[in-house]
This record gives C-alpha cells, structure tokens and sequence, in this order.
C-alpha cells in the first residue's frame, strides 16, 4: 500500500507535460471533528494518488486545509469522494482564477496540530462563534461605508502585490502575529466601527472572526471565499472590482493577476514589478520581487554574495551548503537588508 509520493518533483513535471492534460488547481477547507487524523490522512493519500492529485494538504483533529491539483477529467470522481465523506459533502470548492499544469508537482498530505498556524488557545474561546459570511456584493457595500474598519488578514509579503483598497495591511511575517497586533490597532473601535476581515480563501478568517468576537468586537464581518472567490463573483455578477493587483498564492505559480495595477516595486531597483520570485542560490533561496532586467543582471538572485555563490559549479555550491542549516531567510519572505527596495 503506496503512502509516500514515489517520483521527484522533477520526474513529475515531465510525466505531466508528456501527458498533455488539463490540470485545475483547487483549495477548500473546513473545519470538523476528526478523531483519527492520520487514519484520515492515509485514507485521502489512498484514494487521492489513485486519481492523480496533487498538492499540499494539512490534517488535523479540527479540519483540513487544502490546496490541490487535479486532471480536469477526473475532477467528477474526485467530487464524489468528497462528497462520501459527511462533513466534506458540498463543501465550497475554490477553483484558481488563473491554472497551471504545474501548480504542484507532489502529493503531500500532512498531520498537523492546527490547519493554520494561528497561536491561539482554542479552548479558551467559542471558535463556532464566527463572524457574518458576506459574499463580493454585500462586501462591496460594506468596505464603501465609512464605518467600517477593512482589515487583510495575509501577511506583508502577500498584500504588497494586491489588496483591496483602503484596507490594513499588517506589516507581519506570519497570521499568528497580526491577530494581536490588529486588536490592539483597533481597540478603540470594538463598539463603533464594522470590522471586516478577507484572506485568501477564507480560511484565516474563520478562526480570526471568532477571536475577535471573543475579544470584544460587535461587528464582525469576513469575506466568504475570500479573494478567490471574489473575483469569481465580481465577474460573473458584473460589479465593480475593487481588489488591487494580484492574489498571492502558495504554489508553484506565487501569484494569480486579478487587475492590471501593478502595486509593488522590483525589491532591487524600485521599478514597477509584481513578479515574486526565490533566490537562485539554493542555500538562500529567499523569496523576494524581482523585475526581468534585474533578473538578467544579478543572474536571478537576491544579492552579489548570492549571484557568486550561484555561478560556481554545482557540486561546490554542495560542499559549501554541507553542514549549515537553512537561512533564517528562506523563512523572512521579503526581509533582507540586501532588498534595497523592500517597504
């Protein structure tokens, strides 16, 4: 019984180019009681390898979290399967507003202690008592109205590329670190103002409600689908679209366009660029902006010492690597001082 991916990255991408077929690249979530996580998890492994998806999925006694591809011609099959399994029939599907065959390259379905890394004390607050689910049309409405607070919940590396207008961008590295640093931000308006919540798909918001409810916020709204599924929305119901830029994703493609503003700045020169990238050299590989001149000149990385490091054969770049562990960089996504440009 095969629980392990058995092919490389690598081996995977050309098995998929060969094969010529559409992929769509999906998340969901839900939050449920799971009582054996990794009986659970070998279930979907199982049956998910057989119809070839691939992605990140996290497991956990509360839910899961995944973002997933799938070939087109099997995405019946695969809803089916969801649909067997009680708590995940009809659960909202977020297909990607921009696909590519080569979203992910391995299927990974991991146990967790949480399906987001939130920090927070479950126990100590009614996690069921969420805020208002409002979809793009009532958002719409709500982020137009002077009394409310609008509030992304990503974390700076995310909302530099794209947010919605007039919202707080908390400058954080991580969600956990925003849900205090937005509270005592907006303390003064826990009775007066509506506060209201996106994220990506929706998933931070759904614990993120709840704890502010608990904290003291009497209005509390957040974006149902998040900005994926606002964009869906504001396409197929014709309103206005009042999201900057681009969605930040987790994948292989880090970002789907959903407007033609371009909000960021190449991290190197200052040029208007939205374009995310990692540091060539694999002992960095520090995620940052890059525009394609600068790409040309530094050779794809991030700085001089990286770009030398870089051009030297393969097998020296290994031995200098031996030994060291990972760059606290490679976890500060856009933070280095080498970022001239970094806001």
């Amino acid at each position: 019984m095969q629980l392990y991916n058995n092919l490389s990255a690598k081996e995977r991408a050309a098995l998929i180019e060969e094969a010529g077929q559409e992929r769509l690249t999906i998340s969901f979530y839900k939050y449920a009681q799971i009582g054996n996580p990794e009986l659970f998890r070998n279930h979907l492994f199982i049956n998910w390898n057989e119809l070839d998806v691939l992605g990140r999925i996290y497991v956990a006694h509360e839910g899961i979290n995944a973002q997933l591809s799938i070939p087109a011609e099997n995405f019946e099959l695969f809803k089916a399967h969801l649909d067997s399994i009680t708590f995940l029939e009809n659960v909202r599907l977020n297909v990607a507003i921009e696909q590519d065959n080569l979203s992910f390259l391995k299927l990974k379905v991991k146990v967790r202690n949480k399906i987001v890394a939130d920090g927070l004390v479950d126990e100590t607050f009614d996690v069921t008592n969420k805020g208002i689910h409002v979809g793009a049309e009532k958002f719409n409405e709500l982020i137009d109205d002077p009394d409310t607070i609008l509030v992304d919940m990503r974390n700076h590396y995310e909302s530099e590329i794209g947010h919605f207008k007039n919202a707080i961008t908390p400058d954080v590295d991580t969600f956990r670190d925003s849900l205090d640093i937005i509270e005592k931000d907006l303390a003064d308006h826990k009775e007066d103002k509506k506060l209201v919540m996106y994220c990506t798909g929706g998933i931070r918001c759904e614990k993120a409600s709840a704890y502010y409810k608990h904290k003291g916020f009497k209005q509390v709204y957040q974006l149902e689908g998040g900005i994926i599924d606002y964009t869906r929305q504001v396409e197929n119901k014709k309103l206005e679209n009042k999201f900057l830029g681009k969605n930040f994703v987790f994948d292989h493609r880090r970002s789907e366009r959903i407007t033609d503003d371009v909000i960021a700045n190449c991290h190197q020169c200052g040029n208007p660029c939205d374009n995310h990238v990692n540091c060539a050299n694999e002992a960095c590989h520090l995620l940052f902006i890059q525009c394609e001149d600068c790409a040309k000149k530094m050779h794809d990385c991030c700085s001089d010492s990286c770009k030398e490091v870089h051009e030297l054969p393969y097998e020296e770049q290994k031995k200098l690597r031996k030994g060291k562990g990972a760059s606290n960089k490679i976890f500060k996504k856009g933070r280095s001082e080498v970022l001239k440009f970094k806001n």
